[in-house]
């Protein structure tokens, strides 16, 4: 019989998805992300992330993204949507730590979270949810036009193609609606 380690027990057990990640390749799933994102934890061992974003452009510009963010702190955390193994999409919590300093890839622990009960999708293109989570995090138009290349008007018309299609009135209700909160 196999001895676990309580730390081996944490990690398998956890209420959170956890993966242990080498330049963004699995290398340890526990079981919830499993269950997240379907399979077994072990059908996941040496597969690659990007077959969990909703596109190839999606996996560059967030790996991108928080590749940058890592290099300063060593730390990312984002809310994004995210690929089952199905197919189907849903919007999830990722938050990662490097484990190497030097290479922030190298090495890190990532959990995920299944928001789909507290945010179910919506279908958006890729540049809504670009400006639907720099929205969320706060961002005015100028700030998302600057960050996206693209002007600030662009950035409106996006941003009421959004409020229509969440149903919201004004942007701090389209916020509450992307973020979660109760209304």
């Amino acid at each position: 019989m196999t001895q676990h380690t309580p730390s081996d027990l944490a990690f398998t057990h956890a209420p959170i998805g956890l993966v242990i990640l080498e330049n963004r390749i699995i290398k340890s799933a526990n079981a919830l992300f499993a269950e997240i994102f379907g399979g077994a934890p072990q059908s996941y061992i040496d597969a690659p992330l990007e077959a969990l974003y909703p596109s190839r452009e999606d996996y560059e510009r967030i790996g991108a993204r928080g590749l940058e963010a890592m290099r300063t702190t060593g730390r990312y955390a984002d809310e994004r949507v995210m690929r089952r193994r199905d197919g189907t999409l849903f919007w999830c919590r990722v938050r990662g730590q490097s484990l190497t300093p030097d290479a922030p890839f190298k090495r890190g622990v990532w959990s995920f979270a299944d928001l789909s009960q507290e945010r179910p999708l919506v279908a958006l293109t890729t540049r809504e949810r670009e400006v639907a989570i720099l929205t969320c995090r706060g961002l005015t138009s100028k700030e998302i036009g600057r960050e996206l290349g693209l002007s600030y008007r662009t950035i409106e018309v996006y941003r009421a193609r959004l409020q229509e299609k969440f149903r919201a009135r004004k942007l701090a209700e389209l916020v509450a609606k992307l973020s979660g909160m109760p209304l």
